[in-house]
């Protein structure tokens, strides 16, 4: 099957290359309004995407035997698009993709932005939320929306966190003859909805007072909503270098609490994925809550007990263990459940956590660190140390 990138500018954009193979299909397959967008003289049968769109999708290649088939996407099938459903689903070799400009590459044409130097961050069918990482003070970036409403979702989430200076242009219909800019601030955003087929161009600038949060672990334990039950920020800066999150890696978060390790690990990348087992209903609605405000809302929140929690989970690259220790297979069921090359970590408080993680120690290895820490307290009009209780931290590779 051929997929074919088509523009706002509609017939006139493509290429004579993509206009022969539409002109040769026998079934055009796309939304109605791509389907619109092709002459009536072409004489394939066009056949508009059903709803929901991907079982249509997966049974394509045996829905039209012995004809010839082109499926109309919007701009560069490969960004965001149903190219690289296709792709995914059926194999690069059943797939020739005739691309068009992206509406990304449009945008910064546009704007005078280098392609390269802007992030681009995708809430096509996903949570506005993941705008949250990417908004430092200087930064500029594209989101791509599902429809007209992204901008002011943009607007909303930038104003609630702290940048409602923020500079913000919706781009519609790049490349049309009805192409248009809306420009607002953040606070200001005037637009309830926009056109559908709109870019949200950022210019991230902090209010007077905004702390901005960096991606690198050790967020201010202020930064979460908990109950007591959280890593506090100097030992969970330690335990994420010592679970060294990678690129696409999938890190199992054991007695979650607040869900710090899990959120840190995910902000890391945005490829990176987490998985937090809490026990307690309460915990583990904070942990979602958190991980949202905090711009990973991916983060898998299941709620129930370890080690029969676990069971069905994909296999861990890393697990952080921060709770739970003494329970009877616990570490068990984590080590087992390791990919080979992983990193295990888990923290002890107590004794009794403390003379598990040696006895583990001396079964598989690793190594062991205590962690203390203290901060400086008033003390009369002066200052002094207060210790907080020490951690012993197991680490470990598979």
């Amino acid at each position: 099957m051929v997929v074919v990138g088509i523009g706002a500018d509609g017939w006139d954009g493509l290429s004579p290359r993509a206009r022969r193979a539409v002109m040769d299909a026998d079934v055009l397959r796309g939304s109605a309004r791509q389907l619109a967008l092709v002459p009536d003289d072409v004489p394939a049968e066009r056949v508009p995407w059903p709803s929901p769109m991907a079982p249509a999708l997966a049974g394509l290649p045996g829905a039209h035997p012995g004809r010839r088939v082109v499926v109309l996407a919007s701009g560069d099938p490969m960004l965001s698009g149903v190219g690289t459903s296709l792709v995914r689903l059926h194999g690069a070799g059943a797939v020739e993709v005739l691309p068009h400009p992206s509406s990304v590459t449009l945008a910064c044409a546009r704007l005078g932005w280098a392609v390269e130097d802007t992030p681009v961050v995708s809430v096509v069918g996903r949570p506005v939320e993941l705008v949250a990482p990417h908004a430092t003070p200087g930064r500029r970036l594209l989101v791509l929306g599902s429809d007209g409403g992204t901008p002011a979702e943009v607007a909303r989430l930038l104003a609630d966190r702290g940048y409602g200076a923020s500079r913000l242009t919706a781009l519609a219909r790049l490349g049309g003859s009805a192409e248009r800019q809306v420009t607002g601030t953040a606070a200001g955003w005037p637009h309830a909805d926009t056109d559908p087929l709109v870019v949200t161009a950022v210019e991230v600038a902090a209010d007077p007072g905004t702390v901005p949060l960096p991606t690198v672990p050790g967020l201010p334990d202020d930064a979460y909503a908990h109950d007591g039950q959280l890593t506090k920020r100097d030992v969970r800066a330690v335990t994420l270098a010592r679970l060294a999150p990678l690129p696409g890696q999938l890190l199992w978060d054991v007695g979650a609490g607040a869900g710090s390790i899990g959120v840190e690990w995910m902000r890391v990348h945005p490829s990176c994925r987490a998985v937090a087992v809490e026990s307690s209903v309460e915990r583990a609605g904070r942990v979602a809550a958190n991980a949202a405000r905090l711009g990973v809302p991916g983060l898998h929140v299941v709620e129930g007990r370890a080690p029969a929690a676990l069971a069905g989970l994909p296999g861990p690259d890393a697990v952080f263990v921060g709770g739970g220790l003494t329970t009877d297979g616990l570490l068990e069921a984590c080590w087992a459940a390791l990919r080979p090359g992983g990193r295990l970590v888990a923290n002890a408080v107590t004794v009794e956590g403390e003379a598990v993680l040696a006895a583990w120690r001396a079964r598989v290895g690793g190594g062991l660190t205590r962690l203390s820490v203290a901060h400086a307290v008033p003390v009369g009009g002066f200052s002094g140390w207060r210790p907080a209780m020490p951690v012993t931290i197991w680490t470990v590779t598979r």
